[in-house]
């Protein structure tokens, strides 16, 4: 492979704690090797829709672009869920929106900005979009990222940690008030299909009922559990629910197009069935925000440094991954073939049933 000179950045999906220090990481690593750093706005959208960036699509990174930002939530180059390249939403002359593939047409107005390799930070969708651009001839190194630590085959993504963490926090503080009033607080959290934001802030804040995707959930074993601590003096119960839990022999819940809305469902079912009160407090987009622990600050720094180094010993289309004591490279196509779920006979798992956590099974 030709030396590198010149590297592009860019974020897609959704925001998490820990993007800005993965681009103080990248950006620092290439200037220190003598190569120059470009960030894409909002996924790909600066290359693909130009005109709505009067200030240009593309940023120049620099040492100054990037000093002070590895505390900062967001990230500095922005990012989207939409205006996937694979199926972009073009509106044609019979004014009817088209989804159409403008892979290898971006690949071309990445290669025109004299660019050598990307490194792409995103998660399963944003890393198979990588993996796609890869496979048309484009340089390519993934840098995991999401909150709901879903991505298989590392063993944790940053932001991740900042998630649990301030969700446990929540249910702290919310403890306090549940007992005052003896009431039932279902609190749901993000994590789409997968559990381990739920579990791990579950079971780190002593919820005494945990509902995730993994175990479809009896709302009859909920009650029983509410029973039991009322006939134990304990007038309030904590419940924390995924935004992917679903009933036995049921369905997800959708807003729109969106998960969302389960925890509402269960705290309904709840006050029918146990005739206590119940309150609902729905985290979102709280999880994304705010400044990253420092396990996840820690994290991405080597992260994006492991991108830098990867790019230099020649690799291609893989995605950094964290393997404890080290950083690995694994195949982007392998990274994104598989969700990364709550494994039922997990440590976390069998601690949060030896807790008499329950689960709704």
């Amino acid at each position: 492979m030709k030396p590198i000179k010149k590297i592009a950045i860019n974020t897609g999906g959704g925001d998490a704690p820990g993007l800005n220090a993965v681009i103080r990481a990248i950006v620092l690593a290439a200037l220190n090797r003598g190569w120059e750093c470009i960030g894409i706005r909002e996924g790909y959208n600066g290359l693909l829709l130009p005109h709505e960036y009067p200030q240009g699509g593309i940023i120049p990174l620099d040492r100054q672009s990037v000093r002070g930002i590895t505390h900062l939530g967001g990230t500095i180059l922005g990012t989207t869920n939409r205006g996937n390249p694979l199926k972009f939403p073009v509106v044609g002359e019979d004014r009817q929106v088209q989804e159409i593939n403008r892979c290898a047409e971006l690949v071309d107005l990445i290669h025109a900005q004299d660019v050598d390799a990307l490194i792409a930070i995103g998660g399963d969708g944003s890393l198979g979009i990588a993996n796609a651009l890869h496979q048309h001839g484009l340089r390519v190194v993934g840098v995991p990222k999401t909150i709901d630590n879903d991505l298989d085959q590392t063993v944790i993504t940053f932001g991740f940690d900042t998630a649990v963490s301030f969700a446990t926090e929540c249910m702290d503080r919310l403890h306090a008030t549940a007992a005052a009033h003896r009431r039932i607080m279902v609190v749901e959290v993000m994590g789409r299909y997968a559990g381990w934001i739920a579990l791990n802030a579950g079971v780190s804040s002593t919820a005494d009922v945990i509902l995730i995707p993994e175990i479809p959930y009896d709302i009859n074993k909920v009650v029983e559990k509410v029973q039991e601590r009322e006939r134990n003096g304990r007038y309030f119960t904590m419940v924390m629910v995924a935004e992917g839990a679903k009933p036995i022999g049921g369905d997800y819940t959708y807003q729109g197009d969106r998960l969302g809305g389960v925890g509402q469902k269960v705290a309904a079912a709840l006050e029918t069935l146990t005739g206590k009160q119940a309150r609902v407090v729905v985290l979102g987009h709280l999880l994304r925000g705010g400044t990253p622990t420092t396990f996840d600050r820690l994290l991405s720094l080597r992260f994006g440094a492991a991108a830098v180094r990867a790019l230099e010993e020649g690799q291609d289309g893989v995605m950094v991954a964290l393997d404890p004591p080290t950083v690995r490279y694994v195949p982007l196509e392998q990274a994104t073939s598989r969700l990364k779920t709550v494994p039922l006979d997990c440590d976390t798992m069998l601690t949060a049933r030896d807790l008499g956590i329950c689960f709704g099974d």
